[in-house]
């Protein structure tokens, strides 16, 4: 049986899985929204594989995610996170989980969702672009930018526009996946 033809960054079982699966999805859920979010942040500087690695752990580590726990979180469970050895131990993407995690909260209550105060910046719909290559795929659009700015504006930390165009195609806000792949 032939393989199929995937995104060239898809390399190992692990990523192929989550190409197959997941990335460029569209996501409604906020939980999975934020997930997301956390993951990508802390990504910055790292390899996306890296991150997929050990997201069970911080799946256990953020109380899955769950942005109401989080954003309670005190010094002493910064503490008890540097020392987690399954997540990445940079103390400000660790506080900045728990930043987003009360900012989150913010937008949820003034917009009813978190899934509506984000696809407002795609106008409710997937981008469907067209790249022949990955190296053609950009690391930021128009859209990521403004993304950007807005959640700045709100509080929100490692949230910069690549940041955020790798989430916007994470979550399916942008499908980026190149014309010849199967999930195009």
């Amino acid at each position: 049986m032939a393989e199929k033809n995937r995104c060239q960054w898809a390399v190992n079982s692990m990523l192929k899985k989550y190409h197959d699966d997941e990335w460029g999805v569209p996501l409604h859920s906020d939980r999975r929204l934020f997930e997301f979010l956390i993951l990508d942040g802390a990504q910055a500087g790292l390899s996306w594989s890296t991150i997929l690695a050990k997201r069970t752990a911080y799946r256990k580590a953020f109380d899955s995610f769950d942005p109401k726990k989080m954003s309670k979180y005190k010094a002493s469970d910064i503490r008890r996170l540097m020392k987690n050895s399954g997540i990445v131990r940079n103390r400000k993407k660790i506080e900045s989980a728990v930043n987003n995690a009360k900012k989150f909260l913010e937008v949820k209550k003034e917009f009813g969702t978190f899934d509506a105060y984000l696809w407002k910046f795609v106008d409710y719909r997937t981008i469907k672009n067209n790249y022949r290559s990955w190296k053609n795929v950009p690391a930021v659009s128009k859209e990521s930018q403004e993304m950007s700015s807005d959640m700045k504006i709100r509080g929100f930390s490692f949230v910069g526009p690549t940041i955020c165009y790798a989430f916007m195609q994470s979550c399916g806000m942008v499908n980026d996946h190149i014309a010849s792949c199967f999930r195009h």
